[in-house]
């Protein structure tokens, strides 16, 4: 693995600027794209000081309003006297971008009740009618279904092993139901960003139904680990990379044990290629880039902080915005760059502090990545989270898409 310091940002970045040089290509000019129009996707929770009329949607194709819940078997807002205005402010949004599609997701993590929802086809039938008249009441372009997980329990949730097939059959009846429309709906579902999820899940009929899986290749080293590592990165490593780390030695168990399936690092282009080899059309793939990132104490200087056991976590998540200002202005972060996971990373030795996330460079690179693979384009958790200057991450994957 290299891992080059600071003055190779601005080497990354003259190559960013130069179209001579496609980002994340190792071609030349002549690089093919095989999908020169991704999606750029947005979640978006609201937020007091980030109104819909101060959002740059004419950087988006997609903007996911999050989320509604299951509430008594529907898809509701907790709070429609709050939620309420405030999508439909997100809505008239679409006179400045006429294409832009709003979308609005139920679920998200933590969110139950969806085993229960799926069960019969009594139960999807009252949700799937509920859904309906949400989108007719807001006149929204579609929904996304952010269920964490079908078979799987996330933060407690009822799991069931009927799950994997009654998942299918909701994804079945939504696709039905949005066809019913006079103008197209779009259906999507965000996905884990590792494989074992994709055991519960009968990929080949889903994506029958859906326009898009949104994966979510966050959280990849995740808010409950000691140790220090890339929580999104787009690389495809191996454990030759991590061999002799305490992170390498530490997946390593994992597998051993049996609690993980693969003894390598997971990133994007890994779930990526797994997906494809799976049969999934890879134009219905995107991927996702991290708006915040994590932050480690008590962690060593070896290898700058990078897979290393810490004292635990300082910060669980913290927003990009916060980032630029509070550490990336600060000169005790240094900021490294991760050729082989292609994702940057910052060290405060005084401080032994380590800071995992996406920056300019990274998101530009995601882009490009599923441009010349094909992909359907990139999505992101959370706008909100970006910072509200010029240059942000948004800026980056605008400028990635369009040069």
């Amino acid at each position: 693995m290299f891992q080059g310091r600071f003055f190779l940002v601005f080497l990354l970045l003259a190559i960013a600027c130069n179209p001579q040089n496609p980002i994340g290509s190792e071609a030349d000019n002549d690089t093919k794209l095989l999908n020169p129009n991704p999606v750029i996707m947005a979640y978006y929770v609201p937020e007091r000081n980030f109104q819909p009329e101060e959002i740059p949607v004419e950087k988006l194709t997609h903007i996911i309003f999050s989320f509604t819940q299951v509430i008594d078997g529907e898809m509701k807002f907790r709070n429609p006297e709050n939620s309420g205005p405030k999508l439909e402010a997100l809505v008239k949004q679409k006179d400045r971008n006429p294409d832009l599609k709003v979308m609005i997701a139920c679920g998200g993590w933590g969110a139950d009740g969806f085993s229960d929802m799926a069960l019969t086809e009594e139960s999807r039938a009252k949700f799937i009618q509920s859904a309906r008249d949400f989108i007719v009441e807001y006149q929204l372009d579609g929904m996304d279904m952010d269920w964490e997980y079908p078979g799987i329990s996330g933060a407690g949730t009822k799991a069931r092993d009927e799950d994997k097939q009654n998942f299918t059959a909701l994804m079945k009846g939504l696709r039905e139901m949005l066809d019913s429309f006079e103008s197209p709906k779009v259906l999507t579902f965000a996905s884990a960003g590792w494989k074992r999820y994709f055991d519960f899940v009968e990929m080949e009929k889903v994506m029958k139904y859906a326009d898009f899986t949104n994966v979510m290749t966050y959280d990849q080293v995740s808010g409950v680990s000691i140790y220090t590592g890339h929580h999104t990165p787009l690389g495809d490593m191996t454990s030759e990379e991590v061999k002799e780390t305490p992170f390498g030695a530490h997946l390593d168990s994992l597998y051993q044990n049996g609690q993980n399936m693969d003894p390598h690092p997971r990133s994007a282009q890994k779930i990526v290629d797994f997906l494809i080899e799976e049969g999934v059309n890879p134009k219905q793939i995107v991927i996702g880039g991290a708006f915040y990132g994590r932050v480690w104490r008590g962690v060593p200087p070896a290898n700058n902080g990078l897979y290393q056991l810490s004292g635990g976590l300082h910060i669980g998540w913290m927003a990009y915005h916060r980032i630029r200002d509070e550490y990336e202005a600060d000169a005790s972060f240094e900021r490294f760059w991760d050729e082989k996971a292609q994702a940057p990373y910052m060290y405060n030795q005084q401080d032994s502090l380590f800071v995992s996330y996406d920056d300019t460079v990274s998101v530009a690179l995601k882009t490009r990545y599923t441009m010349e693979k094909g992909l359907g384009g990139i999505m992101f958790w959370e706008l909100g989270n970006d910072t509200k200057e010029e240059g942000s991450l948004l800026d980056a994957i605008y400028k990635a898409a369009n040069d």
